[in-house]
């Protein structure tokens, strides 16, 4: 079988974290099976959609590197379609006119509701027209029942006593969803329906669709939904966030691949992995029946899993376009340091937080916590290493050789110099080794402030 999967959202808002999984499993699920995954925009819903949702759908699948194989198809360019497909149906009797007004259609459902049956218009089994405006409604079985195979969920039976009569054209002549999404998918050839299990009972509906036309059915594959880590139902506090605003706060778009495909899927105990890797061992069988649970501090440390296996530039190229250097050394001082900022961080926007004292010359700022650090005793012995160090090498083996020295022969431990040092040069009580530090900032400039800061 030649796989063909889809990504078929509703351009009404963001594309949120469950959306973004979706498509990462579709696209997936193409990839490892060497097949095509295809995107289609479902803007039926023409009071909702939106092209500013559109074009944020699109660029969060950007993003990711999850844009489909083909041009993405509109849902609602193919409305003359649908329309000719609920025509087949009528004439093959899979589906009849109903021309009930709304009042007769909330009397029938009020009736069907209370006497525990489905929906079934009395035009049903009538042949008689009407110049009356009607919908189209499918004839769903009156007996038996119907079972889907799903690939994640497993054998899903429902009584058909249990299916409305489902509308599928509207008195407009518009399609409904259930009618559309299956000419759709049928017309893309779609293999594979894999999305939320919250359309798990849609499935049930749309198999109809399928069978009164007599296509193939698809795999579907109805995948758990995504919970906060309490188990309640995800949403803004949990960080149900659009995709867009993971990018904004830093976050890289492999370790979203990495933490988004392992929401609800598994493969043994690997948790850091690639995203060629992804593709080498994703299937349908690894998805859990289970919800997921979103944790945004595992998601930290996923991306900073994949922060520290990136190179020096690339993470440079990342956190440029945030600095404001002044000091025609800043890249040079932060590349330097790079390795040891990289592992304090869980994004790179953390990086550009804890570099200003290497964007610019001359003594830094202190902060208002490091101000007690630099007292009249502590000035006096960096003056006095400021001095002793004029002269001194400045590799990072060699300083490191000198300063150890300076330090037994004045009789200070790291203890006594360390933190007014880093006071001094950085302005904050953290930063990387301070002798790390010192050497990327190099031999005049520490001693500029050394002096600087601890005269004043």
């Amino acid at each position: 079988m030649n796989v063909v999967t889809r990504f078929a959202p509703s351009p009404t808002g963001y594309l949120h974290i469950g959306g973004a999984r979706t498509a990462l499993f579709n696209w997936l699920f193409a990839r490892h099976h060497g097949g095509t995954y295809l995107l289609r925009i479902e803007d039926t819903d023409r009071k909702r959609s939106t092209d500013a949702a559109i074009s944020a759908i699109h660029d969060g699948l950007s993003w990711l590197g999850l844009e489909g194989d083909a041009p993405a198809v509109s849902q609602s360019a193919q409305a003359t379609r649908h329309a000719e497909i609920a025509a087949a149906l009528l004439e093959n009797g899979a589906a009849y006119r109903c021309y009930l007004d709304a009042d007769e259609v909330s009397a029938l459902r009020e009736q069907a509701h209370a006497e525990g049956k489905p929906v079934r218009s009395p035009w049903r089994d009538r042949t008689d027209a009407s110049d009356l405006p009607f919908v189209v409604r499918m004839r769903m079985p009156d007996s038996g029942e119907t079972t889907i195979d799903d690939a994640v969920q497993g054998s899903v039976s429902v009584q058909n006593t249990q299916l409305d009569d489902m509308v599928i054209l509207r008195a407009d002549g518009s399609p409904t969803y259930m009618l559309a999404v299956v000419v759709d998918d049928h017309d893309m050839g779609i293999t594979h329906v894999i999305r939320g299990d919250d359309h798990l009972n849609n499935a049930f509906r749309q198999t109809m669709v399928y069978r009164g036309m007599g296509w193939d059915v698809p795999v579907f594959a109805h995948i758990p939904l995504i919970h906060g880590a309490d188990g309640a139902k995800l949403s803004k506090r949990h960080g149900a966030l659009g995709v867009d605003a993971y990018r904004d706060m830093g976050f890289l778009a492999d370790a979203m691949v990495n933490y988004l495909v392992r929401l609800g899927w598994s493969h043994g105990d690997d948790e850091i992995f690639s995203r060629a890797d992804a593709v080498d061992w994703f299937d349908l069988p690894g998805i859990g029946k289970a919800p997921a649970r979103f944790d945004m501090e595992k998601l930290k440390d996923t991306n900073s899993h994949h922060l520290r296996a990136m190179e020096t530039d690339a993470i440079y190229e990342l956190i440029s376009p945030h600095l404001s250097p002044s000091s025609p050394h800043a890249a040079t001082r932060i590349k330097a340091l790079m390795s040891h900022l990289k592992d304090r961080a869980s994004t790179h926007l953390d990086i550009v937080g804890k570099v200003d004292y290497l964007q610019h010359d001359g003594p830094p700022q202190i902060t208002e916590d490091t101000a007690d650090i630099l007292d009249a005793a502590a000035g006096a012995r960096l003056l006095a290493f400021a001095d002793a160090a004029e002269d001194a090498p400045w590799t990072t083996d060699e300083f490191g050789d000198f300063f150890k020295q300076w330090m037994a022969d004045n009789d200070l431990k790291m203890k006594d110099v360390g933190l007014p040092l880093r006071a001094a040069v950085t302005g904050t009580r953290h930063s990387p080794s301070i002798l790390d530090v010192l050497v990327a900032i190099g031999r005049d400039e520490t001693l500029h402030r050394i002096r600087s800061t601890c005269k004043n």
